[in-house]
């Protein structure tokens, strides 16, 4: 069996290092891929929104699976043109991708589904949201942006006029495009955040093992927001109770009521919630393998992802036997470019990948590589995902900072407390 993967940064390596596994699977390809994916498959050099050159590859190479990893194909259609095509596709078709792709859209089914989330407005004028924060009680707020913005159109506000200098920035300076043209202006929920997945053909739901990000770019929760700067699985706080509530009050009631909308949602189902003192609440969808909850996620399972994922695109995840997963948890730590998530310099040639691929346990997936000559360069904010598994929390934390260590550029960083949540619990 032939697969393509469509994207370029740590979820798609680590996609593509697990299919690669299969016994199946003879080939994986990677589009465009990055110096990671080079190694553990074999890029292609079409962009992601390329959306006829992917086709006609597919058809080309006779592919037996596309898988798409970020969200921007899918909601550009990449899904749908693939099964015009009839080539079998693992993804959410540009309806569905809305859950993502529009803030305002995934409200209304939140809604409609009586699925727990924070209470909130929409508007698509300025002055109408200005007014609106000016003249209710000050409490903390977050405004967020309606469309795709890479991770970085949520701004969580503390103050008034933190509130007021977001929306300014989503709908006046129109720091994020169009996808602030308009946005959502909700309360702050309070709480441990929690990541959770599930593979969805439709009708069937199965949830993955539980992941925990960490969005803020410093220590300790602080600054701003990023892309995720590290994860580890699972999470102590998703207890078996607490999964069962995830799944009949949060997942069974979203995918219900898309097919209710006439709606087919085929893909990954990402939850991400905040633990409140009222119960789990959805802080936002998306519907594609988490980046970075992906790489600690698919280093703990045991089970042959591409036959889960073929069954999943044919709608047939239900004859599938459950999910085997590795008890040991996870860790993965993001090494990013100095500066991201603000402005950042690419082409630093990055060393010491070849000592820290000697450790035991430990994988370094690549999210903002490339090859230059004879070197690894970085080309991206995000830069490598270094994820290592233990026989407890801490063993796993260490084996990836060590791994961490022994990686080098100019203006590399990273945080230090990826996985200290977990003593929370």
């Amino acid at each position: 069996m032939k697969v393509l993967i469509v994207g370029q940064g740590g979820r798609e390596h680590a996609l593509a290092w697990k299919i690669a596994q299969s016994a199946r699977v003879t080939k994986v390809y990677c589009a465009p891929g990055n110096a990671g994916t080079a190694i553990d498959a074999e890029n292609v050099d079409i962009g992601v929104s390329d959306t006829d050159r992917l086709v006609k590859f597919a058809q080309s190479e006779s592919i037996d699976l596309t898988v798409v990893g970020p969200e921007v194909p899918l909601v550009n259609g990449l899904v749908d043109a693939f099964r015009k095509a009839r080539l079998r596709v693992f993804g959410p078709d540009k309806t569905a991708a809305q859950l993502e792709g529009s803030k305002v859209f995934a409200k209304k089914i939140m809604k409609l589904a009586n699925v727990p989330t924070a209470e909130s407005h929409d508007f698509s004028d300025a002055e109408e949201a200005i007014r609106y924060v000016e003249e209710r009680n000050e409490q903390p707020l977050v405004i967020k942006a309606d469309g795709l913005a890479a991770g970085k159109g949520v701004a969580v506000c503390d103050t008034r006029d933190e509130a007021l200098a977001a929306i300014r920035t989503a709908m006046v300076d129109r720091a994020f495009g169009t996808a602030g043209s308009t946005i959502v202006i909700e309360e702050k929920l309070v709480g441990q955040e929690v990541s959770i997945l599930a593979l969805v053909d439709g009708r069937t739901i199965v949830p993955l093992e539980t992941s925990q990000d960490h969005k803020a770019a410093w220590d300790g929760d602080k600054g701003p927001n990023t892309g995720g700067m590290g994860a580890y699985s699972p999470a102590p706080f998703a207890t078996p109770e607490l999964m069962d509530e995830v799944i009949s009050k949060i997942l069974i009631p979203t995918v219900h009521t898309l097919r209710k909308q006439n709606i087919e949602f085929r893909g990954v189902l990402y939850a991400g919630l905040m633990l409140t003192s009222q119960g789990p609440k959805v802080l936002e969808f998306n519907v594609r393998f988490g980046d970075p909850e992906a790489q600690p996620v698919l280093m703990r399972l045991k089970s042959d992802l591409f036959d889960v994922l073929y069954a999943a695109a044919d709608g047939k995840l239900h004859e599938m036997p459950d999910l085997e997963w590795d008890p040991r948890p996870t860790v993965c730590v993001v090494m990013a470019s100095d500066g991201y998530p603000g402005k950042y310099e690419k082409g630093h040639a990055i060393r010491g990948l070849d000592a820290a691929a000697q450790l035991s346990d430990t994988k370094v997936f690549h999210a903002g590589t490339a090859k230059s000559g004879d070197d690894v360069v970085t080309d991206g904010g995000r830069v490598l995902g270094v994820t290592a598994i233990g026989d407890d929390l801490s063993v796993a934390k260490r084996k990836a900072y060590e791994a961490v260590k022994c990686i080098r550029w100019d203006g590399a960083w990273c945080r230090k407390d990826i996985s200290d949540k977990a003593r929370q619990a």
